[in-house]
This record gives structure tokens, C-alpha cells and sequence, in this order.
């Protein structure tokens, strides 16, 4: 495909912070195939807000690896795709902009925090797109949505030119309409980068299978426990009966930690989050402080106006748990509670090669139900610990609730993201049949 890609979408889900036209090449993997990148990742002469008002008018002066990637690949990036300002939430509502709209139906979040990459696969504006992932934030939208989204291994895709929010947690992945383009896209941004420093060179060069005979999955039970729609989970244990189906073996497995999951993530991402975003400042990033007043009067008004009250609420909290007297007692506990979900995982992936469960306990949440912020952050429990653990977890669409989508998530051990993607193809080409 030849020439500027002509992008106009009837963008009535507001997936879209930018739209953009760019010339693709007229060769590559991805010749002529259009892209939505999320808007916290840098894309040189194109806006980049990461949702929020400070970073409004910020154009970067380069492009993220993975955008160069995609460039190389003759991809057309046609637009930039709406968040939760710096990927804080689960819903896509605290973007600046305004909230995204699951296009399954309007009147439900399309999940977060990269719920306009969702939205706009879904809707069928672009067949694939970029989102990121701290604790669900691929898998979460991918699941409301309906379509497929993989987290990868941590360090399998770089993150320079990611503006993140945990850097020990977050990562680039794919999310598209099948298992099939996800993978594809994999392939593409999954390259070694000598400029990110916590990336190991291990390509990505994989084309799906869907023989899994002799897989062994395992179910752990705390996957589909205290919170999880029944309805949910039954349509889940149903999608893994599929699997079974096809010759995989299901085992059970036990990941005791996930008790302590959800609050040594909260610890962790929101002390990380209040390193990152101290750069915000009026100074280094965002407008211009106000020199009339002193700096810190300047620095707190600045910061008061332009973030959004969730992203306020996770600095203040990750700036207590960092404070004198506090770190040993909530971060240094996190990091203890980290490292046991990671050697739950271990001890499970003995017995099993995959773990299969819900990626969501709850199909998508109307629009504002989420007021509460601990409510909020209770959706995360299934999520968060793939991200903890730094493995690779995949959602694919399994059935519906109510008429709208059910996410079954997949993972696997680290660096074993192709087995996950042939399992997810695996059962996506079944039920297509």
C-alpha cells in the first residue's frame, strides 16, 4: 500500500486524544497496516499527553523503539489512543479528555488503563494497536472489550520512549482483533534496544500453532474465588474445557500470595509513580510555573491544576510509603510479598506449563460505578499478578455474560510467551470454527 493512509473514523467511543495521517511503506510485515499507538508512548512531531492536561501540547523530538519498529515495518501509525492520565485506572475515565466508550455498549467503560487502544480495535477503527501494562492495563480492556491483548514477558520489548508510571512493572504489548495479529505485531516491536537497560535480546520470531496436545494448564482455585462472578467463572472454566478438548491436561495449582497481591502492588506502582512524576514540575516538564510566587507555592499549584484528582491520589500515597519512618514497614514488605507471588509462580509452573483463569472478575462496570477508588482497585486482583511475577499473560475473548465479553486468561514462565500465544490461538481457532 502506497501513499498517506487516509484516516477519518466515526470516533463516537472517543478512542482517539490524536488522530494522524503517516506515509506507510510500501513493504515490511506490516506494509500498509494501520496502528493506534497509546498516548504515553513518544512519537517524534505527534502530540503525546499520556491523558493529561499537564502534558497537553507536548510533542516529543523522537520517536519510542517500538514506534520506530513499526515505521521500519511500513505500518501507518493514524493516531494516538486515549488513557487513564498516566495510566492510573481501570476504566479509562481519568483521562483529561474525557472517558473512552466500550463500543460492545456505550453505556460501559471499555476497562484501562489502555481502554482507547482497546476501543478502537474493537470498534474496528485499526485491526491491531499499542497499549501498555502495569497490572492489567493490556489484559483489563482486552477482556471488556472483546478483542485480544498480550502482556509480554518483562524485558522482552523495550520501553525507551515509554513515558511510564512503575518501571519495574510496565510494559509495551499488542492487542488486536485475533491471536494471530497479535502475534504478529509481537514479532515486530519485540527487537533487542541497547538503550533500555532492563531488556534482554531474546526475539520474538513466532507463528502460532494450535496443536497443545499434552499442555498441562493449570487451574488455581484462588482465581475464581471470593469476588469473581459466578457467571464469569463459569464461563471461563468452560473456555478451559475447550483446551482440554484438544488434548491439554489440566492440573491443579496453587498461588497462595495472591492474598497479599493486590496491596504489594498498590506499595509498589504508586512509590514508583511519585519518582516518575516529580519531573512534572513546571520546570523540566509542563507549563511554565507562575514566578510571581515562590517555588514551592508555584510547584503545588501547578501540580494541583493540571493532574487529575486519581493521579494526586496515587503520588500522595506512594510518597507516604516512602517516607522516613514508613519505607521499611509497606515498601520493603511489598517487595518481600513480590518476590513470594514470584516463587508461587515457580513452584505452580512445576506442575504446569500454562495458568489458566479469569482475566477480570466482573464483565465491563457503567460508566461512573466506579466511584469508590478502592472498588477500583479491587478489579485489579487477577491482573496484578503476571506484572509482580514479570511473566507473560495473554487475554482472549471466551464467551459472554449478559452480552458482553468475558476475557480467559492465559500465562505462562518467563521468556515462554510464544506457548502462551499458542494456547490462546489455539482455543480461538476452536470456537471460530
Amino acid at each position: 500500500m502506497a501513499g498517506t493512509f487516509d484516516f477519518s473514523p466515526d470516533d463516537r467511543c472517543n478512542a482517539f486524544i490524536t488522530t494522524c495521517s503517516t506515509a506507510p511503506f510500501t513493504d515490511g510485515p506490516l506494509a500498509g497496516t494501520a496502528v493506534a499507538v497509546k498516548d504515553n508512548i513518544s512519537t517524534a512531531g505527534i502530540q503525546t499527553t499520556c491523558g493529561s492536561r499537564i502534558l497537553e501540547g507536548y510533542v516529543p523530538p523522537y520517536d519510542a523503539h517500538v514506534v520506530e519498529l513499526l515505521r521500519n515495518a511500513g505500518a501507518a501509525i493514524v493516531g494516538k489512543t486515549n488513557m487513564d492520565e498516566f495510566g492510573m485506572g481501570t476504566t479509562t475515565e481519568t483521562s483529561a479528555f474525557g472517558p473512552t466508550r466500550n463500543p460492545v455498549d456505550p453505556e460501559r467503560v471499555p476497562g484501562g488503563s489502555s481502554g482507547g487502544s482497546a476501543a478502537a480495535v474493537a470498534a474496528g477503527f485499526v485491526p491491531m494497536a499499542l497499549g501498555t501494562d502495569t497490572g492489567g492495563s493490556i489484559r483489563c480492556p482486552a477482556a471488556f472489550c472483546g478483542i485480544v491483548g498480550l502482556k509480554p514477558t518483562y524485558g522482552r520489548v523495550s520501553r525507551y520512549g515509554l513515558i511510564a508510571y512503575a518501571n519495574s512493572l510496565e510494559q509495551i504489548g499488542p492487542m488486536a482483533r485475533t491471536v494471530e495479529d497479535a502475534s504478529r505485531l509481537m514479532s515486530v516491536i519485540a527487537r533487542y534496544d541497547p538503550r533500555d537497560s532492563t531488556m534482554l535480546d531474546k526475539p520474538y520470531d513466532h507463528g502460532p500453532t494450535a496443536d497443545i496436545a499434552g499442555l498441562r494448564i493449570g487451574v488455581p482455585e484462588e482465581y475464581f474465588g471470593e469476588g469473581v462472578d459466578p457467571r464469569v467463572a463459569e464461563t471461563v472454566r468452560d473456555a478451559i474445557g475447550v483446551l482440554e478438548g484438544l488434548g491439554a491436561e489440566t492440573v491443579p495449582v496453587s498461588i497462595p500470595g495472591m492474598r497479599h497481591a493486590l496491596a504489594a502492588y498498590y506499595v509498589i506502582c504508586t512509590s514508583e509513580a511519585s519518582s516518575n512524576l516529580a519531573r512534572f514540575d513546571g520546570v523540566r516538564y509542563g507549563p511554565a510555573v507562575d514566578t510571581r510566587k515562590t517555588w514551592h507555592e508555584a510547584y503545588q499549584d501547578l501540580r494541583q491544576e493540571l493532574f487529575g484528582t486519581e493521579v494526586r491520589r496515587r503520588i500522595m500515597l506512594g510518597t507516604f510509603a516512602l517516607s522516613a519512618g514508613y519505607a521499611g514497614r509497606y515498601y520493603a514488605k511489598a517487595q518481600v510479598a513480590r518476590r513470594n507471588i514470584r516463587e508461587d509462580f515457580e513452584r505452580a509452573f512445576r506442575d504446569a506449563d500454562i495458568i489458566a483463569g479469569p482475566t477480570m472478575p466482573t464483565v465491563a462496570f457503567r460508566l461512573g460505578e466506579k466511584s469508590d477508588p478502592l472498588s477500583m482497585y479491587l478489579s485489579d486482583i487477577l491482573t496484578v499478578p503476571a506484572n509482580l511475577a514479570g511473566i507473560p499473560a495473554i487475554s482472549v475473548p471466551c464467551g459472554r455474560v449478559d452480552g458482553l465479553p468475558v476475557g480467559l486468561q492465559l500465562m505462562g514462565r518467563q521468556f515462554e510467551d510464544e506457548r502462551v500465544v499458542d494456547a490462546a490461538f489455539a482455543y480461538e481457532q476452536e470456537v471460530r470454527a
